[in-house]
């Protein structure tokens, strides 16, 4: 196959797609990425959440070591192991925003390419790729080598 071909065959755009369907096909998976790196921050949020409860767990016994019983007793009732949210720990949001809105949305992300571009992905990207690159350059090529 060549690589300084237009596009790759599996990002072509299919027959009877038109412009407008490629830009809304692709605001959708823009607005999914976007929900990807939501969720990242949410899984973020998850493990500086545990990192700073297992901290209060030194601090506690720091305080202890230093003579600060009372002080290490409020802290670790009052703060370790205390949920983020009513009724919840960080792992139990993410299992809720994985339950109720990021599986939900991929999904039908994944539904809409199928129903309307044969289930190809990119197809915006590919077009934007095949506009900006450089015919016969070697580092603009449609493909990788091989």
């Amino acid at each position: 196959m060549d690589s300084n071909r237009g596009t790759d065959p599996a990002h072509e755009v299919p027959d009877g797609v038109d412009e407008k369907t490629v830009r809304a096909l692709g605001a959708l998976s823009k607005a999914l990425e976007t929900t990807e790196r939501a969720r990242g921050h949410l899984y973020g949020f998850h493990q500086l959440t545990g990192t700073a409860d297992f901290e209060l767990g030194d601090a506690v016994r720091l305080l202890r070591e230093a003579g600060h019983a009372e002080q290490a007793d409020r802290v670790e009732r009052e703060l370790v192991g205390r949920n983020v949210i009513p009724g919840h720990w960080t792992f139990q949001v993410i299992e809720a925003y994985n339950a109720g809105y990021y599986r939900p949305f991929a999904a039908i992300e994944r539904d809409v390419l199928d129903e309307l571009a044969d289930g190809r992905d990119h197809l915006f990207e590919a077009g934007l790729k095949a506009r900006r690159r450089t015919p016969h350059h070697p580092d603009h090529t449609a493909l990788p080598p091989g």
